[in-house]
């Protein structure tokens, strides 16, 4: 059943995709008559002028009256170009909705199955079996981790009374030491900084000889 929708998705598929450039195809086609069309009329304007700087009256009339048939050509052809792009826009949201719709229809087909292959009974079984074993491993644990020999024949509540004892004697040491007053931090003076002594200048012979003039006026 699930290869039949897959086929019949394909074909409508394959269907919508045909048609589609088909419908472009055509498309293509009428755009290019259209131009052409275009062009003639365009060419009968300038015939009409040149009829017209001739003075032949009839002759231009003709031009714009073929000129007149080619534009409503053109606009027939626009009608029909519309129609098509209508059609298009109709044809891709029809493909998409078929799209969807088919990959919905296989995604629960899908979970149906795998739901169909997922037995209640089977898992309900699995899951005694996982605990089973988690019980098991549980077991197996505290064996290994349970004392063995000598270290099995230890009372823990008598281990645990006598490191009670211990703390308590510790307690009753740390209560009987005297206290010592610890020794006063030394106070940390900064050196003060002794000013220099200038140094002596030493005197110039230009010095010597002023000094000298000196001691002789002061006589």
């Amino acid at each position: 059943m699930f290869q039949k929708m897959f086929t019949k998705k394909k074909e409508s598929t394959a269907s919508a995709i045909t048609t589609i450039d088909k419908l472009n195809e055509t498309l293509e086609m009428l755009e290019k008559k259209e131009n052409f069309l275009a062009k003639k009329a365009a060419a009968e304007v300038e015939r009409a002028k040149t009829y017209t700087k001739a003075k032949k009256k009839n002759a231009a009339i003709q031009c714009l009256k073929k000129k007149k048939m080619y534009e409503t050509q053109i606009e027939q052809l626009g009608s029909y170009q519309l129609r098509i792009h209508d059609q298009m826009i109709m044809l891709e949201g029809a493909k998409a909705t078929t799209e969807t719709v088919d990959a919905l229809r296989s995604g629960a087909a899908t979970m149906k199955a795998m739901h169909k292959a997922t037995n209640i009974d089977d898992l309900d079984r699995t899951m005694d079996e996982v605990n089973d074993q988690t019980e098991n491993m549980k077991q197996i644990q505290e064996a290994l981790s349970a004392p063995i020999g000598a270290a099995a024949d230890f009372d823990e509540d008598e281990l645990e009374a006598e490191l009670e004892e211990l703390e308590g004697a510790e307690l009753e040491d740390q209560l009987l030491e005297p206290t010592t007053t610890a020794p006063p931090a030394p106070v940390h003076v900064p050196a003060v900084k002794q000013p220099s002594r200038p140094q002596p200048v030493k005197n110039t012979p230009e010095d010597d000889e002023l000094a000298a003039l000196q001691a002789e006026m002061a006589l």
